[in-house]
């Protein structure tokens, strides 16, 4: 037993029970932003660099307006750099700023990336089909077919019943959405990956969709 005996440790465990932690008041937080400018760089895979280019308008804008965030294109990197600056209005700002850009480059809408910005509980979860079932060959292929099916009608259905969006890049899988949502479509997923027909899955859908209505009335 350590001895605390004239340290008063055990004394202000006993009185203060679990630690409390108040949130930082916002002068507070605009001088910890002053201080010391923070940067990121989000890599971006060669096959998004043209629609980046596209949507480079919808990308920068988000950025800046609403987080407050300095935002250029390293060509030579093939990255895409973020800061932030005097006017960053939140602590969290890069981190929402380098989620949003990440999604944006695995493949997800701009859309759906924006979501990021202005909800507070979405993330973002990657895993591999080899992380669930080890296939190779043609069984590799079959499982990649059952998850999207035909016109990509499975996937579709994943996300309209689990409420997120999923981006199935090669042997991939990228899903935004909510921590409950997310633990949804990548049960559904992982059933596929396992074998189990597009059938049985949908009716497990059904049901979960259907707890999901009575929860949200």
């Amino acid at each position: 037993m350590i001895d605390t005996e004239g340290t008063g440790i055990q004394d202000a465990a006993a009185t203060s029970g679990l630690p409390s932690f108040p949130p930082l008041s916002e002068s507070a937080q605009q001088t910890s932003l002053a201080k010391k400018s923070e940067t990121r760089r989000i890599p971006i895979p060669p096959h998004r660099m043209t629609p980046l280019k596209k949507d480079w308008v919808s990308v920068f804008g988000p950025l800046t307006e609403l987080l407050g965030l300095q935002v250029r294109m390293n060509v030579q990197r093939r990255c895409v750099e973020i800061r932030t600056s005097r006017q960053t209005k939140e602590i969290g700002a890069l981190q929402k700023g380098a989620d949003f850009v990440k999604a944006y480059a695995l493949g997800f809408d701009i859309n759906d990336s924006i979501a990021l910005l202005r909800l507070d509980d979405l993330y973002l979860d990657s895993f591999e089909i080899k992380d669930v079932k080890s296939l190779q060959g043609d069984h590799l292929s079959r499982a990649i077919g059952r998850i999207a099916g035909q016109d990509g009608k499975t996937k579709f259905t994943i996300e309209n019943a689990s409420r997120t969006r999923i981006v199935l890049a090669d042997t991939k899988i990228h899903i935004l959405g909510s921590f409950q949502n997310i633990k949804i479509a990548r049960d559904a997923i992982c059933s596929l990956i396992l074998g189990s027909p597009p059938g049985k899955v949908y009716a497990g859908l059904r049901t979960v969709a259907s707890r999901m209505r009575q929860r949200s009335l």
